[in-house]
C-alpha cells in the first residue's frame, strides 16, 4: 500500500473537422458490419490499433454551436419515437400498435459538452442497420433553429429505459454518454457515480488519455428478454477496445462486461501507457463524518463514502473518501482481486438532509472479476473539488503487465449497481465499519497537545460481532506508518445501538506529511472486522 501526491494533468484539444466529413468516415464502418457481434468488433478494434491515431474532435453546425446550457438542455428526444416502442421503426409516423419489447432506447442530442459524435446502430435478426439523426425524432423546444440542413450529425449517446420500478412505466435504466462514460440503476436508486470502459494515465504520466466510445450496436430485444446487450468500439491515441455489456435489470441492476483491449504501437507519438486502469468508477466526496463541513446545513454531500477491497489474499479493506487539499493516489496491491468498488454505505436521509439530491438513493458500485486478474493494484485518485458539482474519485484496476502491441488483454467482470432493495450492498462476511468519525469530546489537555493530535471514533457491526456479549474479549489491533504514534485505542459495545465502537488517538509527528493508518477489531486471536485503513492528510 503506497500513497502519494500528484498533480492534476488533462489532455490538450485537437483541431477540429466538419461533423459531416466525419460521419461520413465513421458511415464506412457501420455499413460494412452486417452481423455484429463482439468478435467482429475485436477485428475492427485490433485494425484501428494497428494505424494511426485520428482525433474525431469536429465542429458543430453554427446554430449548435452558438447555444449555451439551458438552450441545449431544451433538446429532447421525442419519447414516442423511442427505439422498439412500436411496430414502425424511429423516424417514422408512430403506430398505435404496442411492439410489447422490455426495452427501450432513446437519444441524446451534441451540443455544449458533448461535441463529438458517436454511431449508433440496431443489430436484429435481419442484420445490422444504421441509425440515422433525424430532426424529427427531437423536439427542439424554445430554440429557432433549422436542423433540417445539418444532416446526419451522429449522437451524443443513448439511455435504455425498462419496468424497473413499476409494470406502467418504463424507467431510466442505463445511460452511455460522453468518452467512455455510462452508468446505471438499481431499483429506487438515484443517479450517482459513473463507470468508464478504460482509463489511461490518470496518474503517473504526461497528462490523463480519456478514451472514448465512438459507436454503439444495440442489440434488439426479443418479448420476454430481462437482459440488454450494447457492444461498443473504443478508440483513443494509445488504445482501443471491442466491448460487449449485457445488463440484466432489478434491485440490484448488474452489467456484465466483457472487453478486449489492444494498446497501440509506440507510433501514437503519446508515449508509453504508464497506468491503464481496467474497470475504471468515478464518483464525488464533498464532505462527510470524517471530514465535517461547519459552513453547510447538510451533515454529509457525497455520492460514495469509501472504497472497498477484496483482495486476492482473502482481506476485507475500508477506505474512507476524503476531499483533500492536493490531489492523493493510494494504491493496494493484491493478485487476483476478488472484488472493489466504491461504495454508498450510509443509507439514511437524515445523513444527508437533502430533498434533491438524495444522497441516501445513490447507487453503490461493485466489480466482480469473472476469472484470474493476476497480479496488479486497485488504485484509488482523490482530487480537491470545491463543490458537489464535479466528480472527484476514480478507482480502477492497473494490471502488473501491459501486453504487447497486437495482442488483446481480455478481461470480464460484473458490475453491481447496488442500494438497499434485493440483497443490498455487498459487504465482508465478518463486519464493517458503518462510520468513521473524526474530532475530539470533552479533554484535559492543553490546546498545544491536541493540535498535534488526531481522534477518530469508528463503528463496526456484522455477524462475527453481533452476538458476543458485551464483556467479550474483543480489542483494536492498530498500525501506522513512521509518521504517528498511536496513543490510545480502545473497543466497547455501543448499548445505544449494538454495535461495537473502536476508539482511536494518534499523535502527528511530522504534520506537512501524511500519515496510513490501519486498524481491525480482534477476538480470540481471530480478526472479526474488516480492515479499516485511512490517510490522515497533511495540515
Amino acid at each position: 500500500m503506497q500513497a502519494a501526491f500528484y498533480p492534476s494533468v488533462r489532455p490538450s484539444t485537437r483541431a477540429a473537422r466538419p461533423v459531416l466529413a466525419l460521419c461520413a468516415a465513421l458511415l464506412a464502418t457501420a455499413a460494412s458490419a452486417q452481423a455484429m457481434d463482439l468478435d467482429a468488433i475485436t477485428q475492427l478494434a485490433k485494425q484501428r490499433a494497428a494505424q494511426p491515431y485520428s482525433a474525431m474532435n469536429v465542429r458543430l453546425p453554427p446554430e449548435l454551436e452558438a447555444m449555451d446550457y439551458d438552450q441545449v438542455r431544451d433538446i429532447r428526444w421525442r419519447p414516442e419515437r423511442a427505439l422498439w416502442r412500436t411496430r414502425t421503426e424511429p423516424s417514422q409516423a408512430p403506430s398505435q400498435l404496442p411492439s410489447q419489447l422490455p426495452f427501450e432506447a432513446m437519444f441524446f442530442h451534441l451540443g455544449l459538452y458533448q461535441r463529438e459524435p458517436v454511431l449508433i446502430n440496431e443489430v436484429s435478426p435481419q442484420g445490422t442497420r444504421h441509425i440515422p439523426y433525424r430532426a424529427a425524432d427531437f423536439d427542439y423546444g424554445k430554440n429557432a433553429v433549422k436542423p433540417q440542413t445539418w444532416g446526419d450529425l451522429g449522437f451524443a449517446g443513448f439511455r435504455l429505459h425498462y419496468h424497473l420500478n413499476s409494470p406502467d412505466y418504463k424507467d431510466e435504466l442505463a445511460v452511455f454518454q460522453g468518452a467512455s462514460y455510462f452508468r446505471a440503476l438499481g431499483a429506487g436508486q438515484q443517479y450517482g457515480l459513473s463507470a468508464r470502459g478504460l482509463a489511461i494515465d490518470t496518474v503517473g504520466g504526461q497528462g490523463e488519455e480519456f478514451p472514448r466510445f465512438t459507436e454503439f450496436w444495440l442489440v434488439r430485444p426479443q418479448p420476454g428478454d430481462t437482459q440488454a446487450t450494447v457492444y461498443a468500439l473504443l478508440d483513443s491515441p494509445r488504445a482501443t477496445g471491442a466491448y460487449r455489456f449485457d445488463i440484466r435489470p432489478g434491485a440490484q441492476t448488474t452489467t456484465t462486461v466483457t472487453a478486449r483491449i489492444f494498446v497501440r504501437g509506440g507510433g501514437s507519438g503519446a508515449g508509453p501507457i504508464k497506468t491503464l486502469g481496467i474497470a475504471p468508477l468515478t464518483s464525488m466526496f464533498l464532505f462527510g463524518e470524517n471530514q465535517p463541513r461547519k459552513d453547510d446545513f447538510r451533515p454529509e454531500v457525497h455520492d460514495s463514502d469509501g472504497l472497498m477491497v477484496a483482495t486476492g489474499e482473502g482481506e476485507w479493506l475500508w477506505r474512507p473518501l476524503q476531499n483533500p487539499k492536493q490531489p492523493l493516489v493510494t494504491s493496494f496491491a493484491t493478485t487476483n482481486p476478488q472484488g472493489f468498488g466504491l461504495m454508498q454505505r450510509d443509507r439514511q436521509w437524515s445523513s444527508y438532509e437533502d430533498v434533491e439530491a438524495r444522497y441516501e438513493r445513490r447507487p453503490s458500485a461493485w466489480v466482480r472479476p469473472l476469472h484470474p486478474w493476476g497480479p496488479g493494484r486497485v488504485e484509488l485518485v482523490q482530487l480537491p473539488t470545491p463543490d458537489e458539482t464535479h466528480d472527484n474519485v476514480v478507482a480502477y484496476w492497473v494490471p502488473q503487465q501491459l501486453p504487447p502491441p497486437g495482442t488483446p488483454l481480455e478481461v470480464r467482470y460484473e458490475l453491481a449497481w447496488q442500494g438497499d432493495q434485493g440483497a443490498g450492498q455487498q459487504r465482508p462476511p465478518s463486519a464493517w465499519a458503518t462510520q468513521s468519525r473524526k474530532g475530539v469530546g470533552y479533554t484535559k489537555q492543553s490546546p498545544e497537545a491536541l493540535q498535534k493530535q488526531v481522534q477518530y471514533v469508528i463503528d463496526f457491526a456484522g455477524p462475527a460481532l453481533q452476538d458476543l456479549p458485551a464483556d467479550a474479549p474483543v480489542k483494536a489491533v492498530v498500525s501506522s506508518d513512521a509518521n504517528a504514534r498511536v496513543l490510545e485505542s480502545g473497543v466497547y459495545r455501543n448499548p445505544a445501538t449494538g454495535q461495537w465502537r473502536m476508539t482511536l488517538r494518534i499523535e502527528r509527528l511530522q504534520g506537512n506529511q501524511p500519515i496510513e493508518l490501519r486498524a481491525f477489531l480482534q477476538h480470540l486471536q481471530h480478526a472479526v472486522s474488516e480492515t479499516w485503513t485511512h490517510v490522515i492528510l497533511p495540515e
